[in-house]
C-alpha cells in the first residue's frame, strides 16, 4: 500500500508500507515539497502518486528506507536524469542526497513498525 506521508507517520502506516517488501519500504522523496510516497513494489508507483498530488517530476527522487537501521539508500530507477546532471539510479548530488536523507528521517525516522499482518 502507498501512503503519501506530509508529517511524521504513524507505526500503522510503517507496517502497511513495509507489507509488500517486508525489509524495506520503496519511496520517492518530493525535495521541494518535503513530502514523500511510500510502499509498493516499484519506485515508480511511488512517483506516480506524488504526480497525482501534483508534485512536479524534477522534484521527486526514488530512495529507499531502512526501518531496522534507519538508513537511506539513493538508488532507483526513476533517478536516471541526464537533464538533471544524474546520469545513473544512484542520486549523484551529495546536497540533493542529504536533503532526501533529511527529509525521509523527519518523516520515518523512530517510527516504530506497527504488526505487519498478512492474509
Amino acid at each position: 500500500m502507498i501512503f503519501i506521508i506530509r508529517q511524521k507517520a504513524t507505526s500503522q502506516q510503517m507496517a502497511a508500507m513495509m507489507e509488500t517488501l517486508i525489509t524495506y519500504i520503496k519511496l520517492a522523496v518530493d525535495v521541494r515539497l518535503e513530502i514523500l510516497a511510500g510502499g509498493g513494489a516499484l519506485h515508480a508507483d511511488c512517483e506516480s502518486a506524488l504526480l497525482k498530488e501534483g508534485c512536479a517530476q524534477a522534484d521527486i527522487w526514488g530512495a529507499d528506507w531502512n526501518p531496522s537501521s534507519q538508513e537511506v539508500t539513493y538508488e532507483a530507477l526513476i533517478n536516471i536524469r541526464p537533464k538533471q546532471s544524474n546520469r545513473k539510479m544512484v542520486i549523484e548530488n551529495l546536497e540533493l542526497r542529504a536533503k532526501v536523507e533529511k527529509i525521509v528521517k523527519e518523516l520515518l525516522g523512530g517510527v516504530e513498525v506497527g504488526d505487519i499482518t498478512r492474509d
